[in-house]
Protein backbone atom coordinates (compact mmCIF):
# COMPACT_ATOMS: atom_id res chain seq x y z
CA UNK A 1 0.00 0.00 0.00
CA UNK A 2 1.40 3.38 -1.05
CA UNK A 3 1.74 5.89 1.81
CA UNK A 4 -0.26 8.37 -0.25
CA UNK A 5 -3.21 6.05 -0.86
CA UNK A 6 -6.47 6.80 0.94
CA UNK A 7 -10.22 6.23 0.64
CA UNK A 8 -12.99 8.46 1.92
CA UNK A 9 -16.45 6.91 1.97
CA UNK A 10 -19.90 8.48 2.38
CA UNK A 11 -18.82 12.08 1.83
CA UNK A 12 -21.38 14.66 0.74
CA UNK A 13 -20.13 17.17 -1.82
CA UNK A 14 -21.14 20.83 -2.13
CA UNK A 15 -23.48 19.81 -4.94
CA UNK A 16 -25.24 17.35 -2.61
CA UNK A 17 -23.93 14.08 -4.07
CA UNK A 18 -22.86 11.37 -1.62
CA UNK A 19 -19.68 9.74 -2.87
CA UNK A 20 -16.68 7.53 -2.18
CA UNK A 21 -13.31 9.06 -3.12
CA UNK A 22 -10.31 6.82 -3.81
CA UNK A 23 -6.85 8.41 -3.74
CA UNK A 24 -3.88 6.53 -5.14
CA UNK A 25 -0.29 7.81 -5.18
CA UNK A 26 -1.52 11.19 -3.98
CA UNK A 27 -3.97 11.66 -6.87
CA UNK A 28 -7.75 11.24 -6.90
CA UNK A 29 -8.16 8.02 -8.87
CA UNK A 30 -11.90 7.38 -8.62
CA UNK A 31 -15.01 9.18 -7.44
CA UNK A 32 -18.05 6.92 -7.36
CA UNK A 33 -21.49 6.94 -5.73
CA UNK A 34 -21.37 6.06 -2.04
CA UNK A 35 -21.13 2.33 -1.53
CA UNK A 36 -19.41 1.65 -4.85
CA UNK A 37 -15.88 2.32 -3.66
CA UNK A 38 -13.58 -0.51 -2.61
CA UNK A 39 -12.30 -0.05 0.97
CA UNK A 40 -10.81 -3.53 0.73
CA UNK A 41 -8.04 -2.10 -1.45
CA UNK A 42 -6.88 0.14 1.41
CA UNK A 43 -5.35 -0.55 4.81
CA UNK A 44 -7.63 0.11 7.78
CA UNK A 45 -5.69 3.23 8.77
CA UNK A 46 -6.00 4.59 5.21
CA UNK A 47 -9.79 4.89 5.15
CA UNK A 48 -12.39 7.16 6.70
CA UNK A 49 -16.18 7.04 6.80
CA UNK A 50 -17.43 10.63 6.51
CA UNK A 51 -20.92 9.54 7.59
CA UNK A 52 -22.55 11.91 5.07
CA UNK A 53 -20.59 14.92 6.30
CA UNK A 54 -19.59 17.66 3.88
CA UNK A 55 -16.39 17.03 1.91
CA UNK A 56 -14.71 19.78 -0.16
CA UNK A 57 -11.38 20.42 -1.81
CA UNK A 58 -8.80 21.75 0.67
CA UNK A 59 -9.15 25.35 1.76
CA UNK A 60 -6.64 28.00 0.69
CA UNK A 61 -5.37 31.10 2.48
CA UNK A 62 -4.43 33.60 -0.27
CA UNK A 63 -3.45 36.59 1.88
CA UNK A 64 -1.66 36.43 5.23
CA UNK A 65 1.16 38.05 7.20
CA UNK A 66 2.95 35.21 8.97
CA UNK A 67 5.88 37.39 10.01
CA UNK A 68 3.57 39.46 12.25
CA UNK A 69 1.16 36.77 13.43
CA UNK A 70 0.56 36.32 17.17
CA UNK A 71 2.13 39.66 18.12
CA UNK A 72 -1.14 41.38 19.12
CA UNK A 73 -0.54 43.58 22.16
CA UNK A 74 3.25 43.47 21.83
CA UNK A 75 4.55 46.09 22.41
CA UNK A 76 1.08 47.71 22.54
CA UNK A 77 -2.49 47.35 21.35
CA UNK A 78 -3.89 49.24 18.36
CA UNK A 79 -6.14 51.68 20.21
CA UNK A 80 -7.29 53.73 17.20
CA UNK A 81 -8.08 50.68 15.09
CA UNK A 82 -6.31 52.22 12.10
CA UNK A 83 -3.96 50.79 9.52
CA UNK A 84 -1.48 53.56 10.34
CA UNK A 85 -1.24 52.75 14.05
CA UNK A 86 -0.88 49.06 13.21
CA UNK A 87 2.12 49.86 11.02
CA UNK A 88 3.64 52.01 13.78
CA UNK A 89 3.27 49.21 16.34
CA UNK A 90 4.78 46.68 13.94
CA UNK A 91 7.70 49.05 13.27
CA UNK A 92 8.46 48.96 16.98
CA UNK A 93 8.25 45.18 17.20
CA UNK A 94 10.37 44.35 14.16
CA UNK A 95 13.42 46.30 15.36
CA UNK A 96 14.56 43.32 17.44
CA UNK A 97 12.98 40.52 15.42
CA UNK A 98 14.70 37.14 15.05
CA UNK A 99 14.36 34.09 12.82
CA UNK A 100 13.41 31.82 15.72
CA UNK A 101 10.77 34.28 16.94
CA UNK A 102 9.07 34.40 13.54
CA UNK A 103 9.32 30.66 12.94
CA UNK A 104 7.89 29.80 16.36
CA UNK A 105 4.93 32.18 16.07
CA UNK A 106 4.21 31.37 12.44
CA UNK A 107 4.40 27.61 13.02
CA UNK A 108 1.61 27.80 15.60
CA UNK A 109 -0.58 29.78 13.21
CA UNK A 110 0.11 27.44 10.28
CA UNK A 111 -0.79 24.44 12.42
CA UNK A 112 -4.09 26.15 13.26
CA UNK A 113 -4.69 26.68 9.55
CA UNK A 114 -3.96 23.06 8.71
CA UNK A 115 -6.36 21.89 11.43
CA UNK A 116 -8.97 24.06 9.71
CA UNK A 117 -8.44 22.40 6.35
CA UNK A 118 -5.90 24.73 4.72
CA UNK A 119 -3.11 23.13 2.68
CA UNK A 120 -1.95 26.21 0.73
CA UNK A 121 -0.95 29.61 2.12
CA UNK A 122 0.32 32.81 0.53
CA UNK A 123 2.09 35.01 3.06
CA UNK A 124 3.55 38.48 2.71
CA UNK A 125 6.92 39.23 4.30
CA UNK A 126 7.91 42.77 5.27
CA UNK A 127 11.07 43.61 3.32
CA UNK A 128 11.44 47.09 4.77
CA UNK A 129 12.88 45.31 7.84
CA UNK A 130 16.54 46.11 7.24
CA UNK A 131 18.05 42.68 7.99
CA UNK A 132 15.49 40.80 5.84
CA UNK A 133 15.10 38.41 8.76
CA UNK A 134 11.46 38.08 7.72
CA UNK A 135 12.39 36.51 4.40
CA UNK A 136 15.01 34.25 5.94
CA UNK A 137 12.53 33.04 8.55
CA UNK A 138 9.63 32.42 6.18
CA UNK A 139 11.82 30.56 3.70
CA UNK A 140 12.93 28.36 6.59
CA UNK A 141 9.31 27.93 7.68
CA UNK A 142 8.27 26.99 4.13
CA UNK A 143 10.88 24.24 4.12
CA UNK A 144 10.13 22.97 7.64
CA UNK A 145 6.37 22.66 7.09
CA UNK A 146 6.37 21.41 3.50
CA UNK A 147 5.07 18.03 4.68
CA UNK A 148 1.72 19.55 5.67
CA UNK A 149 1.31 22.81 3.73
CA UNK A 150 2.55 24.59 0.61
CA UNK A 151 3.60 28.19 1.29
CA UNK A 152 4.14 31.03 -1.18
CA UNK A 153 6.07 34.11 -0.04
CA UNK A 154 5.52 37.67 -1.30
CA UNK A 155 8.28 40.25 -0.89
CA UNK A 156 6.21 43.09 0.60
CA UNK A 157 7.67 46.59 1.22
CA UNK A 158 5.35 47.43 4.15
CA UNK A 159 6.61 51.00 4.56
CA UNK A 160 6.83 51.79 0.85
CA UNK A 161 9.67 51.47 -1.65
CA UNK A 162 10.66 55.11 -2.13
CA UNK A 163 10.01 56.32 1.42
CA UNK A 164 13.54 55.38 2.49
CA UNK A 165 16.81 55.37 0.57
CA UNK A 166 17.49 51.64 1.09
CA UNK A 167 14.04 50.11 0.60
CA UNK A 168 14.44 49.59 -3.14
CA UNK A 169 17.72 47.75 -2.58
CA UNK A 170 16.06 45.55 0.07
CA UNK A 171 13.23 44.69 -2.31
CA UNK A 172 15.70 43.77 -5.03
CA UNK A 173 17.76 41.68 -2.60
CA UNK A 174 14.68 39.85 -1.34
CA UNK A 175 13.86 38.80 -4.91
CA UNK A 176 17.04 36.71 -4.84
CA UNK A 177 16.35 35.06 -1.47
CA UNK A 178 13.72 32.52 -2.48
CA UNK A 179 10.49 34.50 -2.56
CA UNK A 180 7.74 33.54 -4.99
CA UNK A 181 6.15 36.90 -5.76
CA UNK A 182 6.86 40.61 -5.70
CA UNK A 183 4.67 43.08 -3.84
CA UNK A 184 4.26 46.82 -3.39
CA UNK A 185 2.06 49.27 -1.52
CA UNK A 186 1.73 52.31 -3.79
CA UNK A 187 -0.77 54.21 -1.62
CA UNK A 188 1.84 54.27 1.18
CA UNK A 189 4.37 56.14 -0.97
CA UNK A 190 4.79 59.87 -0.34
CA UNK A 191 3.48 60.99 -3.71
CA UNK A 192 1.34 59.64 -6.52
CA UNK A 193 4.39 59.73 -8.76
CA UNK A 194 6.31 57.48 -6.36
CA UNK A 195 3.28 55.20 -6.09
CA UNK A 196 3.21 54.74 -9.86
CA UNK A 197 6.96 54.20 -9.88
CA UNK A 198 6.64 51.48 -7.24
CA UNK A 199 4.14 49.62 -9.44
CA UNK A 200 6.47 49.82 -12.42
CA UNK A 201 9.41 48.62 -10.30
CA UNK A 202 7.40 45.66 -8.99
CA UNK A 203 6.39 44.72 -12.54
CA UNK A 204 9.99 45.00 -13.75
CA UNK A 205 11.28 42.78 -10.94
CA UNK A 206 8.53 40.22 -11.42
CA UNK A 207 9.32 39.96 -15.11
CA UNK A 208 13.08 39.80 -14.48
CA UNK A 209 12.74 36.95 -11.98
CA UNK A 210 9.77 35.28 -13.70
CA UNK A 211 7.57 35.74 -10.64
CA UNK A 212 4.00 36.73 -9.96
CA UNK A 213 2.77 40.02 -8.51
CA UNK A 214 0.60 40.58 -5.44
CA UNK A 215 0.23 44.22 -4.44
CA UNK A 216 -1.46 45.80 -1.43
CA UNK A 217 -3.24 48.46 -3.39
CA UNK A 218 -5.66 51.27 -2.59
CA UNK A 219 -6.20 49.85 0.91
CA UNK A 220 -7.77 53.07 2.05
CA UNK A 221 -11.10 54.88 2.22
CA UNK A 222 -9.66 57.76 0.18
CA UNK A 223 -11.47 57.95 -3.19
CA UNK A 224 -8.46 59.88 -4.50
CA UNK A 225 -6.22 56.83 -4.14
CA UNK A 226 -6.23 55.51 -7.69
CA UNK A 227 -3.47 52.99 -8.23
CA UNK A 228 -5.52 49.92 -9.12
CA UNK A 229 -6.08 51.36 -12.59
CA UNK A 230 -2.31 51.75 -12.99
CA UNK A 231 -1.66 48.14 -12.01
CA UNK A 232 -4.38 46.81 -14.32
CA UNK A 233 -3.14 48.92 -17.22
CA UNK A 234 0.48 47.88 -16.69
CA UNK A 235 -0.50 44.21 -16.41
CA UNK A 236 -2.44 44.50 -19.66
CA UNK A 237 0.46 46.14 -21.51
CA UNK A 238 2.90 43.49 -20.28
CA UNK A 239 0.44 40.59 -20.65
CA UNK A 240 0.98 39.47 -17.06
CA UNK A 241 -2.56 39.80 -15.75
CA UNK A 242 -2.96 36.10 -14.96
CA UNK A 243 0.02 36.36 -12.60
CA UNK A 244 -1.11 39.62 -10.97
CA UNK A 245 -3.25 40.22 -7.88
CA UNK A 246 -4.73 43.43 -6.49
CA UNK A 247 -5.10 42.82 -2.76
CA UNK A 248 -7.66 44.79 -0.76
CA UNK A 249 -8.61 47.50 -3.34
CA UNK A 250 -10.93 48.95 -0.70
CA UNK A 251 -10.92 52.47 -2.17
CA UNK A 252 -13.05 50.98 -4.95
CA UNK A 253 -15.86 51.08 -2.38
CA UNK A 254 -15.58 54.87 -2.16
CA UNK A 255 -15.03 55.72 -5.83
CA UNK A 256 -17.76 57.50 -7.78
CA UNK A 257 -19.75 54.87 -9.65
CA UNK A 258 -18.63 56.04 -13.08
CA UNK A 259 -14.94 55.77 -12.14
CA UNK A 260 -15.46 52.46 -10.35
CA UNK A 261 -16.97 51.06 -13.53
CA UNK A 262 -13.84 52.07 -15.45
CA UNK A 263 -11.53 50.39 -12.92
CA UNK A 264 -13.60 47.20 -12.85
CA UNK A 265 -13.55 47.06 -16.65
CA UNK A 266 -9.76 47.42 -16.63
CA UNK A 267 -9.41 44.62 -14.09
CA UNK A 268 -11.63 42.35 -16.14
CA UNK A 269 -9.85 43.10 -19.41
CA UNK A 270 -6.38 42.74 -17.88
CA UNK A 271 -7.23 39.44 -16.11
CA UNK A 272 -5.96 40.79 -12.78
CA UNK A 273 -7.47 39.05 -9.74
CA UNK A 274 -8.66 40.73 -6.55
CA UNK A 275 -8.49 39.52 -2.95
CA UNK A 276 -10.87 40.87 -0.32
CA UNK A 277 -9.88 40.50 3.33
CA UNK A 278 -13.00 40.89 5.48
CA UNK A 279 -11.54 40.49 9.01
CA UNK A 280 -9.00 43.32 8.72
CA UNK A 281 -10.99 45.60 6.47
CA UNK A 282 -14.09 45.30 8.63
CA UNK A 283 -12.19 46.92 11.51
CA UNK A 284 -9.68 49.13 9.66
CA UNK A 285 -11.84 50.72 6.97
CA UNK A 286 -14.15 53.52 8.04
CA UNK A 287 -12.08 54.07 11.19
CA UNK A 288 -11.62 57.75 10.33
CA UNK A 289 -15.31 58.25 9.54
CA UNK A 290 -17.89 59.99 11.65
CA UNK A 291 -21.41 58.67 11.03
CA UNK A 292 -22.42 57.19 8.67
CA UNK A 293 -19.35 54.91 8.56
CA UNK A 294 -18.37 53.20 5.36
CA UNK A 295 -18.06 49.43 5.25
CA UNK A 296 -14.98 49.82 3.07
CA UNK A 297 -14.66 46.43 1.41
CA UNK A 298 -14.20 46.24 -2.34
CA UNK A 299 -17.12 45.89 -4.77
CA UNK A 300 -17.31 42.12 -4.79
CA UNK A 301 -20.63 41.75 -6.61
CA UNK A 302 -19.75 44.18 -9.41
CA UNK A 303 -16.29 42.66 -9.86
CA UNK A 304 -17.73 39.16 -10.13
CA UNK A 305 -20.44 40.28 -12.53
CA UNK A 306 -17.67 41.70 -14.75
CA UNK A 307 -15.82 38.37 -14.71
CA UNK A 308 -13.04 39.34 -12.28
CA UNK A 309 -11.78 36.53 -10.04
CA UNK A 310 -12.30 37.56 -6.40
CA UNK A 311 -10.65 35.51 -3.67
CA UNK A 312 -11.21 35.78 0.06
CA UNK A 313 -8.40 36.02 2.61
CA UNK A 314 -8.02 36.41 6.36
CA UNK A 315 -5.03 38.82 6.21
CA UNK A 316 -4.12 38.86 9.90
CA UNK A 317 -4.25 36.50 12.85
CA UNK A 318 -3.56 38.09 16.25
CA UNK A 319 -1.43 40.99 15.06
CA UNK A 320 -1.40 44.82 15.35
CA UNK A 321 -4.00 45.19 12.60
CA UNK A 322 -6.46 42.51 13.71
CA UNK A 323 -6.43 41.34 17.32
CA UNK A 324 -8.68 38.33 16.78
CA UNK A 325 -8.68 35.21 14.62
CA UNK A 326 -8.16 31.45 14.91
CA UNK A 327 -6.72 30.93 11.41
CA UNK A 328 -9.97 29.71 9.85
CA UNK A 329 -11.02 30.81 6.35
CA UNK A 330 -14.65 30.25 7.36
CA UNK A 331 -14.24 33.13 9.83
CA UNK A 332 -13.44 35.43 6.93
CA UNK A 333 -16.38 34.08 4.95
CA UNK A 334 -18.74 34.48 7.91
CA UNK A 335 -17.75 38.13 8.30
CA UNK A 336 -18.29 38.68 4.59
CA UNK A 337 -21.79 37.19 4.82
CA UNK A 338 -22.76 40.18 6.95
CA UNK A 339 -20.32 42.80 5.79
CA UNK A 340 -21.05 42.46 2.05
CA UNK A 341 -24.78 41.73 2.29
CA UNK A 342 -24.17 38.14 1.18
CA UNK A 343 -26.66 36.49 3.53
CA UNK A 344 -28.98 35.25 0.80
CA UNK A 345 -29.32 31.54 0.24
CA UNK A 346 -27.99 31.98 -3.30
CA UNK A 347 -24.81 33.52 -1.85
CA UNK A 348 -23.76 30.20 -0.30
CA UNK A 349 -22.53 28.90 -3.63
CA UNK A 350 -20.68 32.16 -4.34
CA UNK A 351 -18.91 32.12 -0.99
CA UNK A 352 -17.74 28.54 -1.46
CA UNK A 353 -16.58 29.35 -4.98
CA UNK A 354 -14.48 32.17 -3.49
CA UNK A 355 -13.06 29.94 -0.75
CA UNK A 356 -12.10 27.17 -3.17
CA UNK A 357 -11.90 27.71 -6.93
CA UNK A 358 -11.27 31.46 -6.86
CA UNK A 359 -8.54 31.19 -4.24
CA UNK A 360 -6.94 28.38 -6.24
CA UNK A 361 -6.99 30.58 -9.35
CA UNK A 362 -5.42 33.45 -7.40
CA UNK A 363 -2.54 31.22 -6.29
CA UNK A 364 -2.14 29.70 -9.76
CA UNK A 365 -2.79 26.18 -8.46
CA UNK A 366 -3.13 23.48 -11.08
CA UNK A 367 -4.82 20.14 -10.46
CA UNK A 368 -7.14 21.51 -7.78
CA UNK A 369 -10.62 20.28 -6.92
CA UNK A 370 -12.57 17.12 -6.26
CA UNK A 371 -12.27 15.50 -9.68
CA UNK A 372 -10.56 12.39 -10.91
CA UNK A 373 -6.98 13.23 -11.79
CA UNK A 374 -6.61 16.15 -9.39
CA UNK A 375 -4.39 16.25 -6.31
CA UNK A 376 -5.71 13.92 -3.64
CA UNK A 377 -6.48 16.57 -1.03
CA UNK A 378 -9.76 17.13 0.76
CA UNK A 379 -11.45 18.37 3.92
CA UNK A 380 -14.34 16.83 5.89
CA UNK A 381 -16.53 19.23 7.88
CA UNK A 382 -18.72 18.28 10.82
CA UNK A 383 -21.73 19.62 8.92
CA UNK A 384 -24.08 18.15 6.33
CA UNK A 385 -23.73 20.85 3.66
CA UNK A 386 -22.14 24.14 2.63
CA UNK A 387 -24.79 26.33 4.27
CA UNK A 388 -24.42 24.69 7.68
CA UNK A 389 -20.63 24.74 7.41
CA UNK A 390 -20.66 28.51 6.84
CA UNK A 391 -23.20 29.03 9.60
CA UNK A 392 -21.50 26.85 12.24
CA UNK A 393 -17.83 27.07 11.27
CA UNK A 394 -17.61 23.48 12.56
CA UNK A 395 -14.69 21.18 13.28
CA UNK A 396 -12.79 19.75 10.34
CA UNK A 397 -12.94 16.07 11.23
CA UNK A 398 -10.33 15.11 8.62
CA UNK A 399 -7.80 16.93 6.43
CA UNK A 400 -5.95 14.99 3.71
CA UNK A 401 -3.11 16.48 1.66
CA UNK A 402 -2.01 14.49 -1.42
CA UNK A 403 -3.32 11.25 0.05
CA UNK A 404 -1.76 11.84 3.46
CA UNK A 405 -3.87 12.66 6.55
CA UNK A 406 -2.43 15.84 8.08
CA UNK A 407 -5.07 16.74 10.69
CA UNK A 408 -8.05 15.32 12.52
CA UNK A 409 -10.43 16.98 14.99
CA UNK A 410 -12.99 15.34 17.25
CA UNK A 411 -16.28 17.26 17.14
CA UNK A 412 -17.56 18.62 20.44
CA UNK A 413 -20.58 16.93 22.02
CA UNK A 414 -23.20 19.05 23.78
CA UNK A 415 -25.92 17.84 26.13
CA UNK A 416 -28.90 19.62 27.62
CA UNK A 417 -30.08 18.37 31.01
CA UNK A 418 -33.85 18.30 31.25
CA UNK A 419 -36.23 16.89 33.85
CA UNK A 420 -37.17 14.04 31.53
CA UNK A 421 -33.57 13.12 30.82
CA UNK A 422 -30.39 14.22 29.06
CA UNK A 423 -30.78 15.34 25.45
CA UNK A 424 -27.95 15.36 22.94
CA UNK A 425 -27.83 18.57 20.94
CA UNK A 426 -27.26 18.85 17.20
CA UNK A 427 -26.39 22.28 15.83
CA UNK A 428 -27.22 21.34 12.24
CA UNK A 429 -30.17 22.99 10.54
CA UNK A 430 -31.86 20.74 8.01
Amino acid sequence: MHTHDYILTNGRTLSGDTVDIEIRSGIIDRIVPAGEGDPGDFDSDRQHDANRRLVTPPLIEPHLHLDATQTAGDPSWNKSGTLTEGIEIWDGYKKDISVSDIVDRATRTVEWYVAHGVTRIRTHADVTESSLTTIEALVELRNQLSDIVDIQIVAFPQDGVFTNYNHEALLRESAEMGVDLIGAIPHAEHTREDGVASINLACDLAESFDMGLDLHIDETDDPGSRFTEVLASEAMKRDIGQKTVASHATALHSYPNSYAEKVISLLAESDVSVITNPPDNSVLQGSYDDYPRRRGHTRIDELQEAGVTVGIGHDSVLDPWYHYGVADPLDAAFILVHYAHMAGREDVETLWQMLTEANADVLGIEGYGLQEGTRGSLVVFDAPDGFNALRQQPARTLVVNAGKPVAETEPANSHVYRENGTQSVSFNYE
